[in-house]
């Protein structure tokens, strides 16, 4: 007979998370959600905490644990409120986890640590005006100009994009054509404030009202070559498992 029963070391976690979640969440996120306000403070407390890097080893800042750890946490947040659960899935699955899975050492080095500690937050550019969220309908394009890609396109319903602590969004493009005829896709880093990138006012929406949610500009947005992610032809390998990762169809 399987035994469902949590062992102590995720029990203690699912406990800490659900404590967390009844004293710090419950009693403010009603005001958050009337303001239409991202919860910093909160935001905060949980990078304190270790959440947003809980299944990263610990080389990067994370806490060594794996998805399981962070589906009890996700579960214990969202029994008290989606937005906050959503900011700290999206910080990890889709903010760090790509840079994780497919970025060179250098940039692991370079954005995962802040990453990990809740300091920063990551997003996951994809999802475009007209095409949703399948990769293979990317219009958004790169092209490389002597060491630098410039990308041009907009994305839409894109999650943790624009807050004040918000220092990279990783950018799905249209980098050429593969030798069957098909689109090549490669992820691009694009740091928070580099010219040429807009965030637009974040959206009003009828629910997850403490989620950051906006629309992204590129317009001749010029970012380093080293920026795209190690290996091109990986970038929708990394949407598809950033996804599966997510575990859901909620904006991105």
């Amino acid at each position: 007979m399987i035994d469902f029963r949590l062992d102590d070391e995720y029990e203690a976690l699912r406990k800490t998370v659900h404590d967390f979640a009844q004293s710090e969440v419950k009693p403010v996120i009603g005001d958050f959600y009337i303001r239409e306000e991202f919860p910093y403070e909160i935001v905060a407390k949980m990078g304190e905490m270790g959440l947003f890097g809980l299944p990263f080893p610990e080389e990067y800042g994370g806490m060594g644990g794996d998805y399981f750890a962070l589906c009890l946490t996700l579960e214990e947040l969202a029994r008290v409120d989606s937005s906050v659960a959503v900011t700290v899935e999206a910080g990890v699955s889709l903010g760090a986890m790509p840079i994780y899975r497919f970025g060179t050492e250098e940039q692991k080095r370079q954005w995962l640590p802040a990453l990990c500690s809740g300091e920063a937050l990551g997003a996951f550019g994809l999802t475009e005006p007209g095409g949703g969220s399948d990769a293979g309908a990317t219009r958004t394009n790169a092209r490389i100009d002597g060491d630098s890609w410039v990308i041009n396109g907009s994305k839409s319903f894109i999650t943790n994009s624009g807050t004040d602590i918000t220092r990279v969004v990783t950018v799905t493009a249209v980098t050429g054509t593969k030798s069957g005829g098909g689109k090549e896709i490669s992820a691009i880093l694009v740091p928070s404030g580099t010219p040429g990138f807009t965030v637009a006012p974040k959206y009003s929406k009828v629910g997850w009202n403490c989620s950051d949610t906006h629309e992204l500009a590129f317009d001749d947005c010029r970012v380093l070559r080293r920026t795209c992610s190690a290996s091109r032809a990986a970038a929708t390998r990394s949407s598809c498992r950033s996804w599966t990762r997510a575990g859901s169809r909620s904006p991105r």
